[in-house]
């Protein structure tokens, strides 16, 4: 296993670096470093000295992909997607353009990401699973038809009706919970109660389904059959083995999520105006703060990757067949 694990994240540099290579061209196609110096600098005040100065003191007055000033192997080195790349890569993320320290802001940020991600993942999933088992025991019936077509309707309404109504509904018209915020202190959950709910409200509509179709495909299969003659209930039948036997697709879109749940979404943070990463991104991207966006475009990607090679990890655990090669 260790040489498998191995073997993945080396396989995944290559990824990293395309990843990295798509950022810099893409961000740097509708910025560039004299408009991300006017942004920091404040565009009233700025002159060219100081706007010269700002770009040497971070790096942005070295050419992007190619130096033709150079000679050899530094026309690729001394460029800004090579040195900027290094540091990623030793997770080296430096200050951001306007001097915060990158990794203090994410560790900092993270916590109330995790405090809406993990019970938003948490109780969705357990309630997606639940509902799709319900639908399946009564499939066929009116109940299945009736469940599908609301579950098809969630899924077709923006996920900003939802988040736009909650606030009306329970903050303005009923003065349930704060319409917006943060708090470390006890009252916490006051802040959280209302996006966690729109969270698991939302996905309910994919997730019933796509369990469903999961529940549904092994409900025709050979052990099935033999756990019904053998005299066991439906409901046994489908919590006992089906949901067991479905835990391995299962699998493919739980642990992949996990390690992502620290980047927060960006949605909800910006709506709810709770300072965790997905709103670090989105008031990078509108300071076009380079520094930050590459950071956070790059954490997510190592991220994501650890979540598959989790998940790859675990289809070993559930199913003795799977072996690691």
């Amino acid at each position: 296993m260790f040489a498998y694990i191995v073997r993945r994240l080396l396989f995944a540099v290559p990824i990293l670096i395309g990843v990295n290579l798509i950022t810099f061209a893409l961000f740097f196609m509708v910025n560039t470093p004299d408009d991300m110096a006017r942004a920091q600098l404040g565009a009233k005040q700025t002159t060219p000295q100081m706007i010269a100065a700002w770009k040497a003191d971070r790096g942005y007055d070295k050419p992007l992909f190619f130096n033709s000033e150079q000679g050899g192997i530094e026309t690729i080195t001394d460029t800004l997607f090579v040195q900027e790349s290094v540091k990623l890569f030793q997770f080296d993320f430096g200050q951001s353009d306007s001097g915060r320290q990158i990794s203090a802001d994410v560790y900092e940020r993270m916590w109330p990401s995790l405090a809406i991600a993990l019970p938003t993942f948490i109780i969705g999933l357990t309630t997606n699973i639940a509902l799709a088992l319900l639908i399946v025991l009564f499939r066929g019936t009116t109940l299945d038809r009736t469940a599908m077509a609301v579950a098809v309707a969630i899924m077709s309404i923006s996920g900003l009706f939802y988040i736009i109504a909650g606030q009306v509904l329970f903050s303005k018209m009923l003065n349930w919970v704060p319409i917006s915020g943060y708090s470390d202190g006890t009252d916490f959950w006051k802040f959280l109660i209302l996006p966690v709910l729109i969270g698991v409200f939302a996905g309910i509509g994919a997730g019933v389904r796509w369990y469903r179709s999961i529940f549904l495909e092994e409900i025709h299969r050979d052990y099935v059959r033999t756990a019904r003659a053998k005299g066991l209930s439906e409901v046994r039948v489908l919590f006992g083995h089906v949901m067991q036997n479905g835990l391995l697709p299962i699998l493919t879109g739980v642990v992949v999520v996990i390690p992502t749940l620290f980047m927060g979404s960006l949605i909800m943070e910006s709506f709810f105006g709770i300072p965790g990463l997905g709103s670090y991104t989105i008031e990078a991207i509108q300071a076009q703060d380079f520094a930050i966006v590459k950071a956070m475009v790059f954490l997510g990607s190592v991220l994501y990757i650890i979540g598959l090679i989790l998940t790859d990890i675990s289809y070993t655990y559930f199913d003795p067949r799977v072996k690691l090669s």
